[in-house]
């Protein structure tokens, strides 16, 4: 409940100020892709400022999403590690508490004869 209001409490000033930049930023803006040449029709186009802003946010959270994903890469192998041999271990502890609960079920029966 508390990381709820949090996030809202995070996440509403920040929408509020996407669209108040998107209706400031309204005005087309030339994006030339060609550095030696900007003029040039062909690797150029215009757009509103705002779509580019939200385009360079969009694929920097991307990136970054996939960069800390590869970074984090060793630990969750190292995750799997161990939970394959926390598993192994556990199943080894069940037989041999298995085996204990036989051998003293037999010393009780040989015990009350």
């Amino acid at each position: 409940m508390v990381m709820r209001f949090i996030k809202l409490i995070v996440l509403v000033p920040v929408a509020v100020a996407l669209v108040v930049l998107s209706v400031a930023n309204r005005h087309l803006v030339t994006l030339a892709l060609n550095p030696f040449r900007p003029d040039d029709q062909v690797l150029s186009f215009s757009v509103p400022l705002f779509i580019l802003v939200f385009a360079a946010l969009i694929i920097g959270v991307i990136l970054g999403s996939f960069v800390t994903w590869f970074a984090q890469g060793r630990y969750r192998r190292q995750a799997r590690s161990e939970a394959q041999e926390a598993r192994k271990w556990r199943e080894e502890a069940g037989k041999q508490r298995t085996r204990v609960e036989e051998i003293t079920t037999r010393n009780l029966i040989t015990a009350s004869k």
